[in-house]
């Protein structure tokens, strides 16, 4: 309804063949470098604001370039950065696109190692510069360094003065630059100690750099840069002389999956990504476990190490109800599911009456959850058709049991994505007023007056699309009542690990339950959260308490929900509105290797995500008190 912006989405290839054997059984040796392109496709929902690639030839001579990186802007960037690649190509005879061994040679991102990457912003900053794969330039092939990831850190103030504090000098304080550089310096120790050791054998000249380049160990690097990280990531890199790595953060809040073969190493941030570019089944794709990396050698050689240790899983729910593809054959059961359990609260909210009640869904992400909601509805529906017919007894008519046996879960389109707003179009009430139109209804879907109208979402976080746009147009069909409903639980708190809401005023929830404390007179429970949080903030972040809780404590979720209902209702709106939202314990039974819940429960998994919403929570009520 109001698309939550995913940090981003990675993807990783190594070809493990010479480019020859790719021309010979596939007829190109490009067989790399497009399914880069498919891998990336296929995560486009991961990530509409930017895309790049880095390529690296381990065939180049000294003197040839051997490491390459194209990035671009805008929803149409994967098309761009891909037709800027193949401009290197368009002048070549067919001869010369079809020779191989002149490929690697001679050609542009002709190599054998290849990272993509989606980015969706969630730190405010735009530009080129702020594309991935960030690049590390050096004359030694092996200190060059390119990395992408899918990620998002809540203490980059510590690394930064960590950092700054060993005399290195970030170009840029943001998150991936202060990675590079820390990640390079370790880089650039592993060489050094190589390069000593080499010395200490008496090499000379290039018999160094290929003693260099054979025994680089990148689980070295990520030992000693990584453990500063806190927050969710899968970071991918790859070196000038052919070494790769991607990371995953010890307490898997981030989704990453490989799979290798005799040919091919892939990494990807989903799993059904990779099946479909590589027509593989479930089974065959890994998934990289917590603090783990997938590892590769100059020579193709993969292992997987333990780089962090492993802390309590909390994997991320919003993957599984909204961010990665429905096509997973996990995610899609468990979305499903997620539509099952609301059968129960949706019944109290019509009074039982099935018969007098249209159920819909707002496209599109909330499709797969419909059709759970839609399943749960018919083997309840069964089990009263079931019951009436025992009641018949032996004295039954036709017309009766045809009567039980005809009645069906009554299901229409009712709201269709109509137009998106443009961005030109800024400010106030034009703004609004076009808001209004986004969505269109089916008209004729419902009897007016009489019918009920279920509508399901996949989540309802800040609302606003619901109050300027779902509601008056839905009213518009006149039903009796209209009920909202979730997949999710309510969104209360804000994320740090990669998803777009870092700030307090963002969420319904927040607002409600703050007009509660208001409307009843408890304004004291604010200041005291104010004062308790405000209190802690010198203080290590391991030690920090999330004192927002304090906010919801005192109020019941349908308490809250029933505030929500009030906020979001527009004026003039006929029907009566109610709202039901996912409970947190159906969550977690129906996705139980996913229980990074802190949106909802408050509860984050490292101690930065206490710090940030501290301080979240803080500035909000500084800023309310600013203006009055």
């Amino acid at each position: 309804m109001e698309p939550l912006k995913h940090e981003c989405g990675v993807a990783m290839i190594r070809l493990l063949k010479p480019l020859p054997y790719y021309e010979e059984k596939y007829g190109t040796w490009m067989y790399g470098l497009n399914k880069l392109y498919l891998l990336m496709e296929k995560q486009h929902n991961r990530g509409q604001e930017a895309a790049g690639l880095a390529c690296v030839k381990l065939q180049a001579n000294a003197g040839e370039e051997y490491m390459f990186r194209e990035r671009a802007l805008g929803a149409g960037a994967i098309t761009e950065i891909f037709a800027n690649v193949h401009e290197h190509f368009k002048d070549l005879t067919a001869e010369q696109l079809h020779d191989a061994c002149y490929a690697a040679q001679c050609l542009p991102f002709a190599g054998e190692l290849y990272m993509g990457h989606l980015r969706y912003s969630t730190t405010g900053k735009s530009g080129i510069s702020y594309v991935h794969p960030f690049l590390r330039r050096n004359n030694w092939r092996a200190k060059n360094l390119a990395l992408c990831g899918n990620f998002n850190l809540t203490n980059v103030d510590e690394i930064f003065e960590d950092i700054t504090a060993q005399g290195q000098h970030p170009r840029k304080y943001a998150d991936t630059y202060i990675m590079l550089e820390q990640v390079g310096h370790r880089l650039d120790r592993e060489v050094e100690r190589l390069y000593n050791v080499a010395k200490s054998e008496e090499l000379q000249g290039m018999d160094i750099t290929h003693f260099i380049e054979e025994r680089i160990d990148l689980a070295n690097v990520l030992k000693s840069s990584s453990p500063a990280w806190d927050g969710g990531y899968v970071i991918c890199g790859l070196t000038g002389s052919g070494e790769a790595f991607a990371v995953r953060d010890p307490w898997g809040i981030r989704p990453g999956f490989w799979y290798k073969d005799d040919e091919i190493v892939v990494v990807a941030s989903e799993r059904p990504v990779i099946q479909t570019v590589l027509n593989v089944s479930a089974e065959q794709v890994h998934e990289l476990q917590p603090g783990e990396a997938l590892l590769l050698n100059k020579q193709g050689a993969m292992r997987l190490e333990q780089i962090n240790a492993p802390q309590q899983k909390k994997a991320c729910s919003f993957e599984r109800i909204y961010f990665s593809r429905g096509s997973d054959t996990d995610i899609y059961q468990e979305r499903k599911h997620l539509g099952k359990c609301l059968v129960e609260p949706v019944l109290q909210k019509i009074d039982n009456d099935l018969e007098h009640t249209v159920f819909s869904f707002i496209p599109n992400t909330a499709e797969v959850a419909f059709y759970g909601m839609l399943e749960g509805f018919e083997e309840y529906l069964n089990q009263q058709k079931i019951a009436l017919i025992e009641s018949l007894g032996e004295n039954w008519e036709r017309g009766e049991l045809e009567r039980i046996l005809s009645r069906r879960i009554r299901f229409e389109k009712v709201a269709i994505k109509d137009i998106k707003l443009r961005t030109f179009i800024a400010e106030g009430n034009t703004r609004n007023d076009l808001a209004a139109h986004v969505y269109d209804i089916t008209y004729g879907s419902l009897t007016p007056y009489e019918d009920n109208l279920v509508i399901i979402d996949d989540s309802i976080v800040r609302g606003t699309t619901l109050k300027q746009s779902i509601i008056g147009i839905l009213d518009r069909l006149h039903p009796k009542k209209i009920v909202i409903v979730s997949s999710s639980p309510q969104v209360r708190y804000p994320d740090y690990y990669g998803i777009d809401m870092a700030s307090m005023e963002q969420f319904i929830a927040f607002k409600a339950a703050m007009a509660l404390l208001e409307e009843r007179g408890w304004k004291e429970i604010i200041d005291e959260a104010y004062r308790k949080s405000k209190a802690q903030v010198g203080l290590p972040k391991e030690q920090m308490v999330n004192y927002v809780k304090d906010i919801y404590a005192p109020f019941t979720d349908e308490e809250i929900s029933a505030k929500i209902v009030q906020l979001l209702t527009p004026p003039g709106t006929q029907a009566q509105v109610e709202i039901v939202y996912q409970t947190l314990n159906a969550l977690h039974k129906v996705c139980p290797q996913h229980t990074g819940d802190w949106y909802f429960s408050g509860d984050y998994p490292t101690a930065g995500g206490v710090k940030c919403v501290n301080r979240a929570f803080i500035d909000y009520i500084e800023s309310v008190r600013a203006k009055h």
